[in-house]
């Protein structure tokens, strides 16, 4: 009988236990929905803000910045690499917003860089004339645009975590909300600005129309 009384208490215990041990798998399982949506959003946000920019570039930076920050866990000299790497990367989006591109008698695509006075061909075999060169002139919103592609592509820069993690291993409260919060004010207002005034051009790097 006591046998009897022991196994009856024992499994009012077990019984006891078990609710904790669904409430805890739960939250954790609600923890890794959450965390899973978050980086999903991410991803989405990056890839959104990606179509702006010139493709090269951000692959470029896409696909060095887990090397050069080594994972997120940066030295003096893995962070001087990344520094160097995103002002380079930086520097690529400003420079091909001022790029545009033509078809030649051929069809082939020639590309060039649009100056005051027309487009200035880079290989230099194909000549345009007066005329045609007006067309590709370099304007206001060549600027513009050159200006939001470096901060759609800082947006990019600070969506990626092994950037920020090499930058700001632990930061704040306050710091991580500006994190946070940063890259997607910039990537929304730089998107209703590029719909609002957007460029005819079409760079190096920028997806080419049939025309």
């Amino acid at each position: 009988m006591e046998i009897k009384v022991e196994n009856e208490h024992t499994r009012n215990i077990d019984e006891q236990k078990l609710p904790l041990l669904v409430d805890k798998s739960l939250s954790v399982t609600i923890e890794k929905t959450l965390v899973q949506k978050a980086i999903s959003q991410t991803f989405q946000s990056t890839a959104h803000l990606a179509n702006l920019l010139p493709t090269g570039s951000v692959l470029a930076f896409q696909l060095l910045s887990p090397i050069f920050t080594n994972q997120g866990q940066c030295d003096p000299v893995s962070r001087s690499m990344t520094a160097g790497l995103i002002a380079l990367c930086g520097l690529s989006c400003f420079l091909l917003s001022f790029t545009d591109s033509f078809k030649d008698r051929k069809g082939n695509i020639c590309y060039g860089f649009a100056t005051v006075h027309g487009l200035w061909v880079i290989d230099g075999t194909v000549t345009l004339p007066p005329d045609d060169a007006k067309k590709y002139r370099l304007k206001f919103i060549d600027f513009m645009h050159a200006f939001m592609s470096i901060l759609v592509f800082a947006a990019v820069a600070l969506f990626d975590q092994c950037v920020v993690s090499c930058f700001y291993p632990t930061p704040s409260d306050e710091a991580q909300e500006v994190l946070t919060s940063l890259p997607v004010g910039i990537g929304v207002i730089c998107s209703m600005l590029f719909v609002v005034f957007p460029t005819q051009r079409h760079g190096i790097g920028f997806p080419l129309t049939g025309n």
